[in-house]
């Protein structure tokens, strides 16, 4: 029986312990490099484009602006704006994810064979 101080030293060297990459994972790292530009741009883009639509729709009801003369001119051109950055959104999402998939089809196309001749 060994004692519990070499267990112990085991275990955690085996945390420390270089494994070799499997190709699943390799496989999986690609996909998730491949998609993240158009997700990060999707998500940053939305969110601005929806939080424009907001203000527009503030400024027009008079909840902010009071004071401003321009305030419903100004807010229907600030959601305006908002409506179609919201509008374009998908579309450009669906753009830059067939770039992306473009850009690194080969190498997950190879990966994936690869994985699928070995599995065979």
């Amino acid at each position: 029986m060994k004692n519990l101080d070499t267990v112990y030293a085991e275990r955690i060297a085996s945390e420390y312990d270089q494994k070799p990459a499997s190709k699943l994972v390799a496989l999986k790292k690609l996909d998730r490099k491949a998609k993240l530009p158009a997700q990060v741009f999707t998500y940053t883009f939305g969110v601005i484009g929806t939080l424009l639509l907001g203000v527009g729709m503030c400024l027009c009801m008079g909840v902010i602006g009071q004071g401003l003369s321009m305030a419903m001119p100004l807010g229907i051109v600030v959601g305006v704006v908002g409506i179609g950055m919201v509008s374009v959104n998908y579309p450009v999402h669906k753009r830059l994810l067939e770039q992306g998939r473009k850009k690194y089809a080969f190498e997950i196309m190879e990966l994936a064979k690869d994985i699928t001749a070995e599995n065979a």
